[in-house]
């Protein structure tokens, strides 16, 4: 049954003021406690019918954004956008080792923010944050020590170290759930042969001085060629950890 035009238009209405207030709540301007206008002075704000707004509140109250109590005005219940992507997480998580394409999609994810991130930082005058450097001299450390997991952790780390150096607290919320998910199947990789500790440090050093002398290309060049090989490790890892599940089932 086809959608009548004033259907299509109400839905049409309730999404952008839904989309609107969201855009509020999750960029800090509506705080967790605060309260919503009332339906009428909302509506009066977007030009729209107290329906509409009935209707982008529901929506709103199903992503977890804000609660209705009955007369009371509609409170905000989440402080930002963390929660979300955490339970966001959660669900990539269950599918990860079920299906390919998660593996690849959230690779893909990781990829476009931190090559985003390096374009942040080579742009921005001043030396590299001291969190990526301490990050590399763990690598270094473990390297030489031979630790596969203190290793991994200050991979990690380094990461992690180079996204929240770019102060941009959005790209620091997706990155944090990515970067747990991420952690947690790299361990895997010490089920089967990789490229030596000496190959994967000399991947992050260069990546650093192209960092500290604000060469852009090659950092995004080499970041890109470093996440995609670990893609391909992680997958290796996946399948064998598949492989011996199958087998002692």
């Amino acid at each position: 049954m086809k959608a009548s035009p004033q259907s299509v238009q109400r839905d049409r209405l309730h999404a952008t003021v839904s989309a609107a207030l969201e855009s509020r709540i999750l960029g800090g301007e509506l705080k967790i406690g605060d309260k919503l206008d009332s339906e009428s002075a909302i509506a009066k704000e977007f030009g729209v019918s107290t329906r509409a707004v009935r209707e982008a509140i529901q929506t709103l109250e199903t992503k977890g954004l804000v609660q209705r109590r009955h007369g009371d005005r509609t409170t905000v219940v989440r402080e930002d956008v963390g929660e979300f992507l955490g339970t966001l997480a959660v669900s990539i998580r269950q599918q990860l080792f079920s299906d390919p394409a998660y593996l690849e999609e959230l690779m893909a994810a990781r990829r476009m923010i931190e090559t985003e991130v390096l374009e942040i930082l080579c742009a921005t005058p001043g030396p590299v944050a001291a969190a990526v450097t301490d990050a590399l001299d763990r690598m270094r450390l473990a390297r030489d020590a031979g630790d596969f997991s203190a290793f991994v952790d200050a991979d990690a780390a380094f990461h992690l170290a180079l996204v929240h150096s770019a102060r941009n607290r959005i790209l620091s919320i997706v990155y944090d759930n990515f970067a747990n998910l991420i952690g947690e199947v790299i361990q895997l990789t010490s089920r089967v042969p990789t490229k030596s500790l000496e190959a994967a440090y000399d991947e992050h050093a260069e990546i650093y001085e192209c960092l500290r002398s604000g060469d852009e290309i090659g950092a995004k060049s080499l970041m890109r060629a470093q996440i995609d090989n670990s893609a391909r490790y992680l997958r290796i890892a996946i399948d064998k950890a598949h492989e011996e599940e199958t087998g002692n089932a």
